[in-house]
């Protein structure tokens, strides 16, 4: 809101507060209201501006998009404008919205503490949930205009900190003598689960859940929204409590009229609203334990791909053979370099793979591993942090460490040292590796077509095969290698 409401006109800093504190209460009234809330405030003689807009979660809403920012004209918004001017509601009307939907829309006016129109709230259903609202308990119709009446004062405390209302959550009202004066079909279906066969209404509230007496309690003595969490039985609920406050009748609207401070709201009740968590719970669980023991198999990859290559470092030491060495020694660096994919997905949930952070780790194990010390050899690497699927993650990890061996072999055979870089760019839909070295460069009838290094072979077939992508050498001062590939949405195969 802050960057749109500083435009309006006339507003205070306590006018600005005041809509501020009631944008922080609207996403629950849209909810409960299952209604689109716009606030609109004054930008100008002939110009109004959305400040704030709040999209109900328990039924479709209204507007696809959220709507801040929006400026309408007296002739396309001309109830919003009779609010702002004259400070009067507009009653339901249907109204046909940009997409060609019914909506029924009522608009009032936001007054400040003196009674000085600051802005107007437009409460919009789509015309099939206007007819099933008014089919609904005059009880629950009437607690929900009060509501939606403590949001225009911004007297719904502790609204901001409440979780979303859904679409299958229950609803009772009850009144200030705790008598149940209205139950939704989802309540009552859900306190029968409980064990409560007869109806609910006229039901003191003490004589159901404990918690929900407690909760109903708290809010009314407090005049403060309030949410918890307990199990009853096997089931795991989800409760929330909003006083409900109404102003003196005739006063009130005598200085509604007058456009004089309204008056001292008094209690007349409670919303109190029930969500059936243990499904979700139970998925939740489930996926836990999933991802546990997914994570324990990644775990155990890891250590047994560690022991392959201690073991293909002993052989290395006992091959007289310079080349058998060196071969041993490369599929050491292939084998960890596997390893380091599976230690990250041992370590995270996610199986998203920060390729950056595998390249690092490679960078690191050659270092240890086959960098020679005296060579004057220097390693880095530049880009940004890019997410992988684990299959592409793997494959770019071994066609790294591909291509860092073979820069670190044959880039300096004649020379003191350089510099090797590796360098990642992410360009959106796709994603470029360059390992770029100021090496001696590539011999004159060098062709990617006919090379016989078993390296640059498994580049060009994991590239080519696993990575959808294209492989390319440069020669210049020194060499560019570069792999590009189209990136695979996280989780899609």
């Amino acid at each position: 809101m802050d960057d749109v409401v500083c435009k309006c006109v006339d507003l205070k800093p306590e006018d600005i507060a005041l809509l501020q504190l009631i944008e922080k209460q609207m996403p629950i009234v849209s909810d409960i209201s299952r209604a689109d809330v716009l606030i609109y405030c004054r930008k100008s003689a002939n110009e109004a501006v959305v400040v704030a807009h709040a999209r109900p979660h328990s039924i479709l809403p209204v507007y696809p998009a959220d709507l801040r920012g929006r400026i309408v004209s007296p002739s396309e918004e001309p109830h919003v404008f009779h609010a702002l001017q004259r400070g009067r509601s507009a009653r339901s009307h249907l109204v046909l919205i940009a997409n060609g939907a019914p909506v029924v829309r009522r608009v009032y006016p936001i007054r400040n503490r003196e009674g000085v129109v600051i802005g107007a709230a437009s409460i919009e259903r789509n015309h099939i949930e206007h007819v099933r609202h008014r089919r609904r308990s005059r009880v629950f119709q009437r607690a929900v205009i009060q509501l939606q009446h403590m949001l225009l004062r911004g007297q719904i405390t502790g609204a901001e900190d409440l979780s979303p209302f859904g679409e299958h959550d229950g609803i009772l009202v009850v009144d200030v003598g705790w008598h149940v004066r209205y139950a939704s079909g989802i309540a009552t279906n859900l306190y029968r689960k409980l064990g409560y066969l007869d109806s609910l209404i006229d039901k003191r509230i003490s004589s159901l859940e404990r918690e929900d007496e407690l909760m109903v309690t708290q809010a009314m003595q407090e005049i403060r929204c309030q949410e918890r969490e307990a199990e009853s039985g096997d089931r795991v609920l989800i409760r929330k409590a909003i006083p409900l406050l109404a102003q003196d009748g005739w006063r009130s609207k005598l200085n509604w009229l007058l456009g004089a401070p309204p008056t001292e709201a008094k209690l007349v009740g409670a919303i109190l609203t029930i969500h059936d968590e243990t499904e979700e719970r139970r998925k939740e669980q489930e996926l836990k334990v999933k991802t546990t023991m997914i994570q324990e198999v990644h775990h155990r990859v890891k250590n047994n791909l560690q022991v392959i290559a201690a073991l293909l470092r002993m052989q290395a030491r006992r091959v007289a053979s310079e080349e058998g060495r060196r071969v041993l020694e490369d599929s050491v660096n292939r084998v960890l370099s596997i390893a380091v994919v599976h230690d990250f997905l041992s370590q995270h949930s996610s199986q998203a793979i920060n390729i950056r952070e595998v390249s690092r780790r490679i960078i690191q194990q050659t270092q240890e591993g086959t960098l020679d010390p005296t060579k004057g050899i220097t390693l880095a690497l530049e880009g940004p942090s890019i997410y992988l699927p684990a299959q592409q993650a793997t494959a770019c990890a071994l066609v790294i460490n591909e291509l860092l061996q073979n820069a670190v072999e044959h880039g300096y055979a004649r020379l003191p040292g350089g510099k090797i870089t590796i360098r990642l760019e992410d360009q959106g839909d796709q994603v470029e590796i360059a390992v770029i070295d100021d090496g001696q460069g590539l011999p004159p009838d060098f062709s990617l077509e006919q090379v016989e290094s078993l390296g640059l072979q498994i580049v060009s077939t994991l590239v080519q095969d696993d990575l959808r992508g294209e492989f390319e050498l440069l020669n210049g001062r020194g060499v560019r290698a570069i792999v590009r590939f189209p990136k695979q949405p996280l989780g899609g195969k």
